[in-house]
Parts: C-alpha cells; structure tokens; sequence
C-alpha cells in the first residue's frame, strides 16, 4: 500500500503539493511557550520530508507563486515604507542599516571560515534573520549565474536546507533576547517603563483594555439630578470622550447647544466610549431603555491618512480638529492596530477608525484623508501589470567582479509592488487589491513556492547537514543574536530610545512578529508597536533584496579564496 501512495504523489505532485501545506500549516501553529515556527518554516520542513520520496513540482509552478508572493509583500508595505522615509524613520532605520550590514560581514565571514557555497551562504542569511523572502531571491539568484542544471539545483537544495537549520535557531535567539536578555542588559524594568511611556503619551491606567478597539455605545436617561445642567459642561465633564448628540423635550427635538440647559424629564442622548458613559446616569438620572423616539443614525467608518499637515504631528491633534461628535476609535499601521495614546505620532498610510454621527463623519473624513473603500473585489490588470513590470525591471544586469548581478524578478516585483502600494495609498478611492487578497498572495504565494523548493531539495539536504553538522545552527545564532546586540547599543546610547520602543525596533529589524508578541507580553501593553512598524516596514523591502547581493558576494568571496 505504501509502495502505491508514494507511486501516485510521484505520478501526480500536485497532491504531494497540498499535502505538504497542509502538514506544514498544521505543525507551524504548535507553540511552544513564546515560540511558534509559523506555517511556512513548517511547511518547509513537511516539504524536505516528503521530499525524500524523489517528488518533484514543474518550476513554473514555483516561479508563478513566488511572483505573486514577492509583489504582494511590495504592496502591502509600499505605503509604510515610503511614509517612513522621514526624518523619525530614517532614524530608526538606522538599525536596518546596522541589521543589513552586520549580517552580511558575519555571512561573508561565515563563508571563508567554513567555506560556504552560495547557497548555503544565502540560506544561512534567510534563516539567522527571520527573512523567508530572502530565500526567493537568492535562488531566483542562483537561477541566473548560468551554471549546468545540476549544479543550479544543489546550491538552490542548499539555500532552502541552511534556511530550514538556521531559522529555527534563530528565531529561538532573536525571541530570548529581546524580551529576557536585553531588559537585564539594560538593566530596566520593562513593565515599568513601558506603563511610564503608556501614561506619558496620555494613555489611561489600563493600558490592557486602552489598546484594542474602544467599544463605542449610544445610552439614552431620563434628566432627574442633571436638571439645570448645559450642553457645555457636559462636554467638558466627558472631556471629548462622548457627547450629546439628542435631546427630546416633550417629545420634541431641541438643537444641542453648549448654552442649553436641561429640564426634569428631558431624555438625553449620549454617544461615546462605554467606560466615559458608565457615570452619565450619576450626572443626569436613571438610563432609559425605550430609545425608539431617538432617529441618530451612527456609523462606524475608515479613512487612509493621506493629508501632508497631519504627518508626524499628534492624535490628539487630530481629534481635536475633527467634529466633536465624531471619535476616533482606532489607529492601523501596516494592519497593526496602534496604541491609541494622545501622543501618537500619525504617519502617512495610517488607517483611522471613525465612529460618529453619519453626517458629522461625512464632514470629518476630508479633515483626515479618504475612505477607505471596502470592497472585496480585486483589480486583477492592475496586479498583473505590476508583476509584469517587474519582470521586465529584473532582467537587467550589471557585472559585479565579474559576476552578473540583477535584482531578479523577484526584486524587480518587490520594487514594483512598493511603487504600485504606493500609488494605492494614494487614490483609495481608485479599485485595486484589497487587503484580505493581499495577505491571501502572500501566504499562499510564498508557502507554496516554499513547498516546491523544500519538495526539490528534499534528497540533498542529509548531505547538507552531514556535512556542516552543528556549525550551521551555532553560527545562525550569532547572525541572528550579533545585529540585535548591535542595535541595542546604538539605540540605546545614540538614538537614546526608551526600551519598549527600542526593543519592538529591535523585533522589527528582524522582520520577526513572535518576538514582537514576546515583547509586548514581557511590556504589558502595545509601546512598542511604536518601534516596532518602522524597522519592520523598512527591514521588508531591505531584506529581500540581499538575497541576489550575498550570492554575488559569497560568489567573489569564493573566486577570491581559490
């Protein structure tokens, strides 16, 4: 029987394929602790194993997902990554830079102490920072170097198999050392700190309920103790957090005033947060549940950012601006939902949760940008031209030591994705690719085309691991641990970062969400978000385009030690 399964995935990979992801899927959401491989490190995995079976996907297979995935990741992050070429961003981008170098001078080095191939050299770059898309650029890579098929195939098994050895370890490390490690070596109280910041960016004393989305509720009393009270101090006492936005008196609907005052038995209709409403019926009387008399449509609204005054400047500001019926009730960065403090700093592409009355929520939105248009309907000619473009962008070459060297077309669709997200930002208004698509490219894209690699590469990597034994996972270790130690002194002694931010960029450098949540766990609110979504957005395009630079480089390291 098992003579005829292996038969049939041979005969038909297109079933070996799914299987793999399946599998893979399954395994990468087992956590352990704070540590979870994700679905496309477990994929890989599945797809070395099955892989021993001699199964084998036609390459275009591979090339069209890796395609999709790449343009994906441009797009998704164009927006954030063009907003964070400012004076704040290039600042903390200065712990990409320290990332990127320090990380290719320890491959490099890798590379001549244990004379690595090229292969090996950009798996162990993928794996030691967290980076799957650095592994569909380096053999993108290798794919032009115009070696013979054989050799082509073994360095690419290579990239996948030092890729599926180091990331494990390396996530390990980079989780361990950013929540555990560096708070000692800052000698910090991280909870501490991080409720300090929380408090001085305006946040309340739960730091906990304060981050999600506020629940945003209409109540309706009947005025008894509140008789003689305005409109005005109302609003002062609520302090923008609710408003007034009804009052019946004898059935009739008077115009709410800040001279207003109310009347016994006026009903009285307030639309806030929950926990500003909770002590209303103490300021006005007992709430009344029949609120048919009551017409107030509210509506629940996203805008995109787009207008330059706002860039940079406070939440706060913002909000005071906007109608004082109308809340914002949320703040998205790189879909991260932002802590919502008086002090955050807006950026461009961030996406505003408004919550008010249908036509003061009419008149907020051009104040902030345009709405976000909610549909699910994708513009498939617009997504086609953008991977075609940068096809056509990544068939350049410049001779580099007289090695080719290109971006590939997956650095081409990486840079075309950026420039297409960003026209999107842009015109919100124009249909392109929602989001829900977005992500659906990207993870299908890349664990796909992870599987078909894994699934090539499957016969090769025992030889791989036979030969480099424990030296591999040492040295992935170091990659990953050597940059974040970097970064922790330059942003703590040069950019003079508070800890929580710091360590959420340092999470953010290495394009690593499980040390992120590790990091927010051991802060006990979402600060460092706030380092966090620049260095990753920046680390995202980075990245991946290293993948054809440390072939190119171990490939002149290599010439030079011969």
């Amino acid at each position: 029987m098992s003579g005829e399964v292996v038969e049939l995935l041979r005969t038909q990979p297109e079933i070996a394929l799914f299987l793999v992801l399946a599998i893979g899927h399954a395994v990468g959401a087992i956590r352990f602790g704070p540590i979870q491989l994700g679905g496309i490190c477990g994929t890989l995995i599945a797809a070395l194993v099955v892989g021993q079976l001699g199964i084998r996907v036609d390459d275009s297979v591979k090339n069209v997902f890796f395609m999709l995935f790449i343009f994906a990741l441009g797009y998704a992050g164009g927006p954030q990554f063009f907003a964070n070429l400012d004076a704040k961003g290039l600042r903390l981008g200065l712990l990409c830079l320290v990332e990127v170098v320090a990380v290719l001078a320890l491959v490099l080095g890798a590379t001549v102490l244990l004379s690595l191939d090229q292969g090996t050299a950009a798996g162990l770059m993928a794996g030691a920072a967290t980076e799957s898309a650095v592994v569909g650029t380096a053999t993108d890579a290798i794919s032009k170097l115009g070696l013979p098929a054989a050799d082509m195939q073994q360095l690419q098994a290579n990239v996948v198999t030092a890729y599926s050895i180091t990331y494990v370890f390396g996530l390990i490390a980079i989780v361990v050392f950013t929540s555990q490690v560096f708070p000692l070596l800052l000698r910090v109280d991280l909870r501490a700190e991080a409720d300090r910041l929380w408090k001085t960016m305006g946040g309340g004393d739960d730091p906990g309920a304060a981050s999600a989305v506020p629940e945003m509720v209409g109540r309706v009393f009947e005025v008894t103790t509140g008789r003689g009270r305005s409109i005005g101090e109302l609003a002062t006492i609520l302090g923008g957090q609710a408003h007034v936005e009804r009052v019946l008196r004898a059935g009739q609907s008077l115009a709410v005033e800040p001279a207003l005052r109310l009347r016994a038995h006026d009903r009285v209709l307030a639309i806030g947060r929950r926990a500003a409403l909770v002590n209303v019926a103490e300021l006005l009387g007992r709430e009344f549940a029949d609120t048919t008399a009551f017409d107030a449509v509210v509506e629940t609204t996203e805008a995109v950012l787009n207008r330059r005054e706002w860039f940079g400047r406070e939440l706060r500001e913002l909000a005071a601006a906007l109608p004082p019926s109308v809340q914002v009730t949320g703040v998205a960065r790189d879909r991260h939902a932002m802590p919502l403090l008086g002090e955050l700093r807006l950026a461009r592409g961030d996406v505003l949760q408004l919550y008010g009355p249908v036509d003061e929520v009419a008149r907020a939105l051009p104040l902030a940008g345009d709405r976000v248009l909610a549909s699910t309907r994708s513009n498939i000619s617009f997504a086609a031209a953008g991977i075609l473009l940068g096809v056509f962008i990544g068939g350049f070459s410049v001779k580099l030591g007289g090695i080719p060297f290109s971006l590939g077309t997956g650095g081409g669709a990486l840079l075309t994705g950026l420039g297409f997200g960003w026209y999107q930002a842009k015109n919100p208004h124009r249909l392109s690719v929602p989001p829900d698509a977005l992500a659906l490219m990207k993870d299908l894209g890349l664990a796909t085309f992870i599987a078909c690699v894994g699934l090539a590469s499957g016969p090769q990597a025992l030889a791989l691991i036979k030969k480099f034994g424990v030296a591999l996972p040492l040295v992935g270790v170091a990659v990953a641990v050597v940059p974040a130690s970097l970064s922790l002194f330059v942003g703590h002694r040069l950019l003079k970062l508070e800890a929580p931010v710091l360590l959420g960029a340092i999470a953010g450098q290495q394009c690593s969400t499980p040390a992120l949540s590790a990091v927010q766990n051991a802060a006990g609110n979402a600060t460092p978000l706030l380092g966090y979504t620049i260095t990753y957005a920046i680390s995202n395009v980075v990245l991946p385009l290293m993948g054809p630079l440390i072939v190119a480089l171990a490939g002149l390291v290599q010439h030079a030690a011969k």
